[in-house]
């Protein structure tokens, strides 16, 4: 029997509506689940029982009372979320993932903290992350071991590491987290999660960066489109943050027939694409040409060399940050991720700004193939499952930590929406995870696009974690 904790956000609405449960029996439902499934996963960092329930309750008298909140037509009044930590919670410490962290509460919600409490979700917990969230992995100096519910030996992924289990292991149905060079997506796809990044400035984020986004990791697509109508409201904080926009996130109805399609199997940099992953994505491609879309292979625009700039650039960003933390802190920090930051460190400013250079021409490589067509299908990462206590899927080499990441960073460099939807799984059980990308600002062509691959996917295996226990 299906928990009230594994229903979709639109399943919750409509029965919050109907009066057939209600927002403190859904909560009652995903706080057993993560007390059945904490102990081995390790997806939470801070969870105010207290806290979510005075949430959930305040959310069931608006319900009674026929008022539930509304925010540009959607209603997530009463729905259950998780947050990942480094999006700040008003009187919440934000650890970041390290044991080198401040640890002092913060003194207001970071923008999309603030349009979901605004919304009257319920916030269930702030989910983990490896350190300063440079790694792909759950692998943490200040948290337990994150570990994948669909096969517990593997890794998650990251930087939204808990994120990603907490989605898989029904800790309820949306999850935020955040992505610069593909941690959103990364978790989602071996997780089996939806996960989308939105446009650059979409859903505004403080501090902004160069690539950072905010998004919903869920279980369907309807959710992430339900989050979206409440997470991209404005924010001033944020000065990328995009110009309101008039969507009408809730409509999902297209079609792939006639849609011109870029199918990219080679990233042109970085790891090949493991034979189980390359079928999976040919497989669906085959899909998306029976359903009508005109699929053409194309060619890699990354190379090698501007891999290993950006690499090197956000080697140097990480070696001043944690260079500016005081030494008993520093050396905290998980000694893999430190050695990489400062091996950036006592380089020239023009080796820096041909780091620079390289992103920017990233970001027109990308956004010129990106407008030949409506929509670039690939894998989201190259590999496959990886052990859980490894840093990176690169052998666990910290040298190697970016050659995954061919096929996600250039739409964070490019500004493109970009969703992870699952394709299939590996032999270790693991989901296997297709990128599909579109334009600039088209956020909703992308939605569209991946809810009409759910509807032609090969049918789903069950959810792990049912009642606590694998499936």
């Amino acid at each position: 029997m299906t928990g009230l904790n594994e229903l979709s956000a639109t399943e919750l609405v409509a029965g919050y509506g109907a009066g057939r449960f209600s927002p403190v029996e859904v909560l009652s439902d995903v706080l057993a689940q993560i007390d059945r499934c904490e102990p081995v996963l390790n997806a939470i960092w801070h969870l105010d029982r207290d806290e979510a329930m005075a949430q959930a309750r305040a959310s069931e008298a608006r319900w009674r009372a026929g008022a539930p909140v509304a925010v540009n037509g959607a209603v997530l009044d009463g729905v259950p979320v998780t947050i990942k930590e480094n999006i700040a919670t008003r009187g919440v410490p934000m650890p970041l993932g390290t044991a080198a962290s401040d640890l002092s509460p913060r003194s207001e919600d970071a923008p999309p903290a603030a349009r979901l409490r605004e919304a009257g979700a319920v916030f269930v917990g702030r989910t983990t992350m490896p350190d300063l969230g440079m790694l792909s992995s759950g692998l943490s100096s200040f948290h337990r071991l994150a570990r994948n519910p669909w096969n517990m030996a593997m890794n998650p992924g990251g930087s939204s590491a808990g994120a990603g289990v907490a989605g898989a292991a029904g800790y309820g149905p949306i999850h935020l987290g955040t992505d610069i060079g593909g941690s959103i997506r990364l978790p989602a796809a071996w997780c089996g999660l939806v996960g989308l990044k939105p446009s650059l400035g979409r859903v505004p984020i403080d501090p902004p960066f160069m690539g950072r986004v905010a998004g919903p990791m869920t279980r369907c697509v309807a959710d992430a489109a339900l989050a979206m109508a409440v997470l991209s409201g404005a924010d001033g904080r944020d000065h990328m943050n995009l110009p309101p926009a008039a969507l009408d996130w809730q409509d999902l109805d297209g079609m792939l027939r006639g849609l011109r399609v870029g199918l990219l199997l080679d990233a042109g940099c970085g790891m090949p694409v493991a034979p189980e992953v390359m079928a999976a994505v040919q497989a669906a491609a085959d899909r998306f040409r029976e359903a009508g879309a005109l699929v053409e292979a194309l060619d890699p625009w990354m190379t090698p060399d501007l891999l290993r700039h950006v690499d090197d650039f956000w080697r140097t960003r990480a070696g001043v940050e944690t260079g500016d933390l005081p030494a008993e802190r520093r050396a905290k920090i998980l000694p893999k991720i430190l050695e990489w930051a400062q091996a950036g460190l006592g380089r020239s400013g023009e080796a820096v700004y041909r780091d620079y250079a390289a992103t920017i021409e990233v970001r027109r490589r990308t956004t010129e193939v990106s407008q030949r067509y409506d929509l670039i299908v690939s894998p989201v990462s190259p590999n496959t499952a990886f052990p859980a206590d490894w840093a990176c899927p690169c052998d666990n080499d910290m040298a190697r930590t970016m050659a995954h990441i061919g096929f996600t960073m250039p739409f964070n460099l490019g500004e493109q929406p970009a969703i992870s939807v699952p394709c299939g799984h590996d032999a270790a059980g693991v989901p296997i995870g297709l990128q599909i990308a579109g334009r600039r600002f088209d956020d909703l062509g992308v939605l569209r696009a991946a809810r009409a691959w759910e509807a032609i996917a090969p049918a789903p295996r069950p959810w792990p974690m049912v009642e606590g226990a694998p499936a």
